[in-house]
């Protein structure tokens, strides 16, 4: 089957940038030239762009796609301005679903710095609401949350119980609050059951559909545990996966879930592969527990946020890995927690300088600092920027830091200037995955209160556009399959309703998907 796609801007993110067309074979981009060339290699169909933009498929380099397809079946708490907001809506997810008593609710996506209280509720507010439901609330970072009173009696947490290293079981007057973080939430929400499988399987199909709409073809597993194994095991066996997928088990699971799916960057099976190893070690600006080289505002003075893991462990992660040259992706999000990677990576290159040429990820990002890139550079390690964080949290920023700090964040610019590629994220389901208002985010770098934060650290939108493309497609060794349009990658586009190069930036982010194409064959159609 031969398909040209022609009348239309295609953009190929390679060198020259604009093509009149582009011949597809079975799947793989066989020419790009003049339509007048490739009419004579006889296409089968002939696509009619209409004048529209054609570019190289999105690639999404963090997030989290089974969180993604669970938030699907939770409690929506992202539009909470109030505590009581955040009641009623549990209130009335547990009414419309019918959900029988004993049976654990969730809900994801509150963020305290919208609520008029500036605090999450109390297990005592959630009990009122709910005391016959196990309940647990997620934070949009999804670093911390508050379980509910029948929670913490189903996981056996009393206010004797010991709190995981680097987390934090919250006790107030002798009480538990319900509220935790980092390590102590991660921990006691794998140990929740999952919802049925067939409701998986349907959120799992949906989510698909969403990273399509915006332009996605291929996405992340950005940690992946034992418990989800079965889950991605029925996904493989029902044929579900339609979008390519990459996975990041933590060190303790690599094992196990190497030798059951596939590790090679060649090996899909089924859309499925392993990339690497994936650690965190620290948490959120926003929730104020990214681990930082400097006190936090408005606190102590002393507070910096924390680490979650000792240098020792870190370094014995990182050395695994070099061993067996594996690329591992680090969650930093605080600048101290930027250093302690950078230098456990450089300190393992010293005796395994081809771990370079796995291309160490740097996870977020965030506050990693201008002093820090030149190491960055010289160890190959790849940071991949959350950088919609100056839009969703930058006002927050400002207050935990200060204008001269915050405007720092996401250095995209600055790691430019150094030689430094990067690509950029959502994290979803902390957003979205709307590329087009990451790229809009990077380029006009404005706070949802319009303040312009850090104008030195502006791109143009095609730096932005490489950065989830053919800089992304590096990023997971694929840069000779993906990431253009060049002859032999995958037949992997979106089709944008116009040209990104040619609008007033701050409309990037009003630009519609209007079809993503995956192996020649749509996957998603604008209604």
């Amino acid at each position: 089957m031969k398909q040209l796609y022609t009348n239309g801007t295609i953009l190929t993110m390679e060198d020259p940038l604009y093509a009149e067309s582009v011949l597809v074979e079975d799947g793989v981009i066989a020419a790009v030239g003049s339509k007048e060339q490739l009419m004579l290699q006889k296409p089968d169909e002939v696509i009619d762009l209409q004048g529209k933009t054609m570019l190289p498929a999105f690639i999404d380099p963090h997030s989290h796609f089974s969180a993604a397809a669970n938030a699907l079946l939770q409690a929506p708490l992202e539009e909470a301005v109030t505590v009581e907001e955040i009641l009623n809506t549990l209130k009335d997810f547990i009414a419309n679903n019918h959900v029988p008593d004993g049976e654990w609710v969730r809900g994801s996506g509150y963020d305290h710095n919208q609520l008029k209280e500036k605090r999450p509720p109390t297990r005592y507010e959630l009990d009122k609401i709910s005391p016959n439901h196990p309940l647990i609330i997620s934070h949009k970072s999804g670093h911390m949350g508050v379980f509910n009173t029948k929670a913490l009696k189903l996981l056996h947490v009393t206010e004797e119980t010991p709190c995981p290293e680097g987390g934090l079981i919250e006790i107030k007057d002798g009480q538990l609050t319900g509220y935790m973080e980092e390590n102590a939430f991660i921990d006691y929400q794998k140990k929740i059951p999952m919802p049925q499988p067939q409701q998986l399987m349907e959120a799992f199909s949906r989510i698909q559909t969403q990273y399509a709409s915006y332009g996605i073809t291929t996405i992340q597993e950005g940690f992946m545990v034992d418990q989800l194994v079965p889950l991605y095991q029925a996904l493989l066996e029902n044929n579900l996966l339609k979008l390519d997928l990459v996975a990041y088990p933590g060190a303790d699971d690599y094992e196990k879930i190497s030798k059951i799916f596939p590790t090679h960057i060649k090996d899909y099976d089924n859309h499925l592969r392993i990339g690497g190893i994936k650690i965190f070690l620290d948490g959120s600006p926003q929730g104020r527990t990214a681990w930082m080289r400097t006190p936090y505002q408005g606190g102590d003075g002393v507070y910096s946020g924390y680490g979650t893991m000792k240098d020792e462990d870190v370094l014995s992660v990182v050395t695994t890995a070099a061993q067996k040259n594996l690329q591992i992706l680090a969650h930093c999000n605080g600048d101290a927690a930027a250093q302690q990677y950078i230098d456990v990576i450089g300190k393992v290159e010293q005796s395994y300088p081809q771990f370079k040429d796995c291309r160490p990820v740097m996870i977020h990002a965030q506050l990693l600092d201008l002093d820090q890139l030149p190491k960055v550079k010289e160890y190959g390690i790849f940071p991949s920027f959350f950088v919609a964080h100056v839009y969703h949290w930058g006002d927050v920023h400002i207050e935990n830091f200060g204008e001269e700090r915050a405007k720092r964040i996401s250095p995209a610019k600055s790691a430019l200037n150094e030689g430094i590629r990067f690509s950029f994220h959502q994290d979803t389901p902390v957003i979205r995955s709307d590329m087009m208002e990451t790229v809009w985010c990077a380029v006009n770098r404005r706070t949802k209160k319009g303040h312009l934060l850090g104008a030195e650290e502006q791109i143009s939108v095609l730096d932005a556009l490489k950065a989830i493309t053919i800089h992304a497609a590096y990023q997971y060794f694929e840069e000779d399959r993906k990431g253009s349009i060049r002859c032999g990658k995958h037949a992997d586009f979106v089709v944008l309703e116009k040209n990104p190069l040619d609008v007033d930036p701050m409309e990037l982010h009003n630009i519609a998907v209007l079809q993503t194409i995956k192996d020649g064959k749509t996957i998603y159609k604008k209604a």
